[in-house]
């Protein structure tokens, strides 16, 4: 994993454990997420580790959490932190970071919820997700005001400065008239 990646992921951390916040996050000790964790504990924040228990089983668990969930596979992993969550960030990552945003989106998009999310964008890492959504809208598959779903940020930094002024967005139904 490129340095660049992972010094993201601790500047992430650091704004999260100097701002006296509580990760949430998958558990797991290693990854960017690993990092995040360490980070975030190291500047004085709280993390909660919410792991799947074949993960907690496998030695993957970041033994520094505040507080700690062992769950009974993924989808109840997920539905724990969605629920416990404030915001959804995601930082570069593979299947499961996409499929966890992914799903953030989608029920932001049927009123689940009115939390914010942020794509981390460091050195560009969703610039072909972002084509691809831009795709979707040109199409009408999806309406171009879902732009305003989710924030993509540069940096950690930037993360903060748009979670600070969150106001959810006021949204039309997400189906399309005959």
């Amino acid at each position: 994993m490129p340095h660049e990646y992972v010094a993201a992921a601790e500047a992430f951390g650091k704004g999260i454990g100097g701002r006296g916040l509580t990760l949430v996050f998958g558990g797991c000790n290693v990854g960017l997420m690993g990092a995040v964790a360490r980070a975030t504990k190291e500047a004085g924040g709280k993390v909660t580790g919410i792991i799947p228990d074949n993960m907690h089983t496998r030695g993957l668990l970041f033994d520094g959490c505040t507080e700690v969930k062992v769950t009974h596979g993924m989808a109840t992993r997920k539905l724990e932190m969605e629920e416990a969550a404030d915001a959804f960030v995601a930082l570069p990552g593979g299947f499961g970071t996409l499929e966890e945003i992914t799903q953030a989106i989608t029920l932001k998009q049927l009123q689940y919820h009115t939390k914010p999310i942020v794509l981390v964008n460091t050195h560009g890492f969703y610039d072909k997700l972002l084509e691809f959504l831009e795709h979707t809208y040109e199409l009408k598959f999806a309406k171009a005001t879902y732009r305003e779903l989710y924030h993509v940020a540069p940096d950690a930094e930037e993360v903060f400065e748009y979670l600070d002024k969150y106001e959810p967005p006021k949204l039309e139904s997400k189906w399309f008239e005959k």
